[in-house]
């Protein structure tokens, strides 16, 4: 069945891939008629978001922004589909960086990387660094239970030197390759929810305390990799900037979770000024009514 499926959905996700960027967009314009207008796909969990995060907005900012998100939201899906077939020159046009030296610096120093984000901006396209640097790509993502879109979206990521690993194959991945002598930039999207029960650390996000996931700063500790933030501003439609931040070169030098609430805090920055790039559709404040006590877990 699953490779029905994908034999079935494949050729459509390739002739949407190979669309001028113009008709791509188009597209993308009545995609959002479907997931927004018809079809209001987690709209509720949205405004729930919004409301939640900005008491001070009334329902008219609240519904400007649901509307901007969801054109946004359009916009990634298709953009994810053009990675099937987008061009090393293309995409160098549409994702640049502000100051990738700060990387390419650190590299010169034999040093890998944790490079922290968030559901923000785009993150899709993240994966052009690699043509700028020497080292080894990884990215922690949730495995893909088609195993055939499984295996395509690795594919498109190896074009680049980047791999994707599971969350339990990263310590020991990671461990194997610093025994190599492999220098890696290993990315991580640190902004989800944990189960409140295996969390370690609970602060306020958005002014709302919730668990929040230390892998990314504990790991950067046990193999002493820097770790670096990267920010994405939405320039104009279809063209993004990544601007990276050093949060610490040393990390073992650091309180145990200062590096994640530095984290915290420039993701925060990145919501007030443009709200509507955020994935708001994501159940972040789920654990909001909950405390570490529930749980009997160590803070």
């Amino acid at each position: 069945m699953q490779f029905l499926i994908y034999i079935l959905v494949y050729p459509f996700l390739w002739l949407v891939s190979i669309l001028p960027f113009r008709l791509l967009y188009a597209f993308s314009d009545v995609l959002y008629l479907f997931v927004y207008r018809i079809f209001g796909y987690r709209k509720k969990t949205v405004q729930a978001n919004l409301r939640l995060v900005f008491p001070e907005k009334n329902n008219r900012e609240i519904n400007r922004i649901t509307r901007k998100f969801y054109h946004h939201l359009c916009d990634m899906m298709v953009e994810a589909i053009k990675s099937l077939t987008i061009s090393e020159a293309q995409m160098k046009k549409h994702f640049t960086f502000s100051n990738v030296e700060l990387i390419q610096n650190l590299e010169k120093q034999n040093r890998s990387i944790v490079l922290m984000c968030a559901h923000y901006g785009s993150w899709e396209w993240i994966f052009i660094l690699q043509t700028y640097v020497n080292s080894r790509g990884n990215a922690v993502y949730k495995r893909i239970e088609n195993k055939y879109f499984d295996r395509l979206v690795k594919r498109i990521r190896a074009k680049y030197n980047s791999h994707l690993i599971t969350t339990k194959e990263t310590v020991p991945t990671l461990i194997k390759l610093k025994s190599e002598g492999v220098t890696t930039i290993n990315g991580f999207v640190s902004d989800q929810s944990p189960k409140p029960w295996k969390a370690f650390h609970w602060t306020e996000f958005m002014n709302i305390r919730v668990p929040v996931h230390t892998g990314a700063e504990m790991l950067a500790k046990k193999l002493d990799m820097a770790v670096v933030f990267f920010g994405v501003k939405r320039l104009k439609r279809g063209y993004y900037e990544t601007t990276f931040q050093t949060l610490a070169e040393n990390p073992k030098t650091f309180k145990d979770y200062d590096i994640t609430e530095a984290f915290l805090k420039l993701v925060e920055r990145q919501i007030h000024e443009a709200p509507e790039y955020y994935l708001w559709t994501h159940k972040r404040w789920k654990h909001k009514d909950t405390s570490p006590e529930d749980y009997d877990v160590k803070t």
